[in-house]
């Protein structure tokens, strides 16, 4: 009689203090983008968006190192949730095509309004500047994917060449996007930024005709 196979035990559960954590973060990132909506960069400060969270200055620096990575935070949880995504998806889905899915799930479409909201109000150089580590610290999370859904032998120079292609692509949607819509985040919009983004997968997917 053979036994059956042994499942892998499902993730534990968050604990409170995991919770209590995680809520801590959101409020903090929360209040930076209500001053951001309505203030410039150079108007509020770290003390600020403490008080608005209703945590200490202590606290808000056990999290983030500034105002400008609390906004940051956005374009990383929105990037996280869409590399869960893809490491979600059939093992024997060619990885463009996972990815092109990735970016289409509607699991991402609150993150995604937020992003487009974030991208619109970062223009400012020194806010821009931690966006792009926030995509530069997803093309490290996504090589890391495609290592295992790509064959043992694949070349390094081929993943590398590939996630760059992708995350350059995203962020060429996003400066289309920008460009057409400015600060308009209505649904309809921010429908057109993810039509714009698998738009632009495709184009990696097929390569460039010209």
């Amino acid at each position: 009689m053979t036994s059956s196979p042994t499942l892998p035990a499902p993730p534990a559960a968050p604990s409170r203090r995991e919770l209590n954590k995680a809520a801590t973060r959101d409020a903090i990132a929360g209040a930076t983008l209500k001053f951001l909506r309505a203030k410039a960069l150079n108007e509020f400060t770290v003390d600020d968006v403490a008080a608005a969270a209703g945590v200490s200055r202590r606290t808000f620096f056990n999290y983030f190192s500034s105002v400008e990575a609390a906004v940051a935070s956005f374009t990383e949880n929105y990037l996280d949730t869409v590399i869960a995504e893809l490491e979600s998806r059939p093992a024997d889905e060619p990885i463009l095509e996972a990815a092109q899915h990735a970016l289409s799930s509607a699991n991402s479409a609150r993150g995604l309004a937020i992003l487009a909201e974030t991208f619109a109000l970062t223009q400012d150089p020194q806010l821009a500047r931690f966006q792009l580590q926030a995509w530069d610290d997803c093309s490290v999370k996504i090589a890391d994917v495609a290592r295992h859904r790509l064959a043992a032998t694949t070349d390094e120079l081929y993943i590398q060449a590939m996630v760059g292609a992708v995350v350059g692509s995203c962020k060429a949607a996003f400066g289309v996007w920008f460009r057409q819509h400015g600060t308009n985040t209505s649904p309809a919009s921010v429908e057109h930024l993810r039509e714009l983004l698998g738009a632009t997968i495709s184009l990696v997917r097929n390569g460039f005709s010209n």
